[in-house]
């Protein structure tokens, strides 16, 4: 796509500027989807603070490119970014520093969430809380941050978040270069995600994570750690949401709050359920095809976004347990 876009505009086969962002966002999402799945298709968390992880690991590299700013900002300050000078800050709080080096930012976009999965987690598997309940935990976890981030003593800019980003790594990201880089790399990141997915789910590990699923009381009667299991494929799947929101802020070129919204971990969930739970490929398929139709249909309809979305949940629920890889399947002579 990013080559195609290189042709003239009138030549059929053009790609247009915006397809090619959307399509960049979209493999960000799938990323995260594919991460989603992991916990939830395999074993049985399900989690609706998935954005929450997507949301952190997209401040990190905020953070990083915010540093990048520099004097070029509106007020011009060296190290200050605009909403720090605005709001009075005489000198950049400790946990800005070190978020000058991109491989440092790379190290908080995997590492902060998944910090926040292994805390969540090993206190909800230790105390054996599973179903709803856990479902509401990470909820409300993820409602908590958005407040939290709200805050402008966060020092995370506030409501408006982190905006107005120049570079990254030297490379200017309003060109179509840059476009393209991050589009490719974001297509690399997508497929190493699902590689490792792929490798972890089809190894004994796997195997006794999809046992855990089925009958959790079960596998643990029969010796295993539940709990470690458990908590290694959600700390991995927290990590990997923060990959995709590191990708997907220098394409949107904006990060704020509401990226921690409840309602994006539900839709992450929708996009699972739709493309088929416990595939891998299904959670890819769902990411692109709900987020096709939503812009699709944010342009032709945008009152009745919401409606679809929620009648498309229902009908996955009732009517294709398996989703779309399920009915794929079951074509099949």
């Amino acid at each position: 796509m990013p080559v195609l876009n290189l042709l003239p505009a009138a030549h059929p086969l053009h790609v247009s500027d915006f397809l090619v962002s959307i399509t960049g966002k979209w493999i960000c999402y799938a990323i995260l989807s594919l991460s989603l799945d992991l916990a939830w298709g395999y074993a049985g968390i399900l989690s609706l603070g998935h954005g929450a992880f997507f949301a952190l690991g997209g401040y990190a590299m905020g953070m990083h490119l915010m540093r990048l700013i520099g004097p070029r900002g509106v007020y011009g300050h060296p190290v200050l970014p605009d909403f720090m000078v605005f709001l009075g800050y005489q000198e950049l709080p400790w946990y800005w520093l070190g978020f000058d080096s991109f491989p440092f930012a790379m190290l908080m976009v995997l590492l902060v969430p998944g910090m926040l999965a292994l805390v969540v987690g090993f206190l909800s598997f230790r105390s054996r809380i599973t179903g709803v309940y856990l479902s509401i935990l990470t909820q409300a976890m993820t409602f908590a941050l958005m407040l939290a981030f709200f805050r402008n003593d966060m020092g995370l800019g506030g409501n408006n978040g982190f905006t107005d980003f120049k570079e990254l790594l030297g490379f200017p990201l309003n060109t179509s270069g840059a476009r393209a880089g991050l589009f490719y790399a974001s297509l690399v990141a997508l497929v190493l995600s699902f590689l490792i997915c792929m490798r972890l789910t089809r190894s004994k590990y796997g195997r006794v994570l999809t046992a855990i699923r089925d009958a959790e009381s079960r596998v643990r009667f029969l010796g295993y750690d539940t709990t470690s299991h458990k908590l290694f494929a959600f700390v991995l799947s927290a990590m990997l949401a923060g990959l995709a929101g590191a990708l997907y802020v220098p394409q949107v070129g904006i990060i704020n709050p509401g990226e921690f919204s409840p309602t994006n971990s539900i839709e992450a969930v929708i996009w699972v359920a739709v493309g088929g739970r416990g595939t891998l490929v299904g959670a890819v398929l769902g990411a692109f095809t709900v987020n096709g139709l939503k812009t699709w249909l944010t342009s032709a309809a945008p009152d009745l976004w919401l409606f679809v979305l929620g009648g498309l949940f229902v009908a996955v629920t009732l009517f294709l347990p398996k989703g779309l890889i399920g009915l794929m399947k079951g074509r099949k002579p």
